[in-house]
């Protein structure tokens, strides 16, 4: 069942890191053009916050799950550990609070503009916290 589980994460973790990807280039090139936020680019923020929360609920199943989630905590020592047990979790978790926030700032805005830049700034934020605590190692 962990294996399955873990595989999936691991799966979803490309579809969702594209599809935020898409949704920040989408954001900051609304933002260059000042054209106006339409239904498609709502879709597309939607569809990348949809895809993250995934990926989170399948993180924290695999974190519960492994034989190596809470039990390594004793041994912070070891950087391999630190970072599948406490970092990764911890700033990811964080990286979904931040395009979370984007989401629902961007609802209250009404300029196309503002809208724009809220999506744009807060995912681009947590696109960044996500890739600097993925760990590469176990991915290639």
């Amino acid at each position: 069942m962990y294996d399955i589980i873990q595989k999936a994460h691991s799966g979803v973790a490309y579809l969702a890191l594209a599809v935020l990807l898409f949704a920040v280039i989408n954001a900051l090139m609304g933002v260059s053009s000042k054209r106006s936020f339409e239904d498609k680019d709502r879709k597309i923020s939607l569809f990348a916050l949809i895809f993250c929360h995934i990926q989170l609920l399948l993180g924290l199943v695999v974190y519960f799950v492994s034989p190596l989630g809470m039990a390594a905590f004793g041994d912070m020592s070891n950087a391999a550990l630190r970072l599948t047990s406490l970092e990764h979790p911890l700033v990811n978790i964080l990286a979904i609070a931040l395009i979370t926030i984007g989401w629902s700032k961007h609802k209250k805005e009404d300029s196309s503009n503002g809208k724009f830049k809220k999506i744009g700034f807060l995912y681009l934020a947590g696109l960044l916290f996500i890739l600097s605590r993925i760990p590469w190692n176990l991915w290639f």
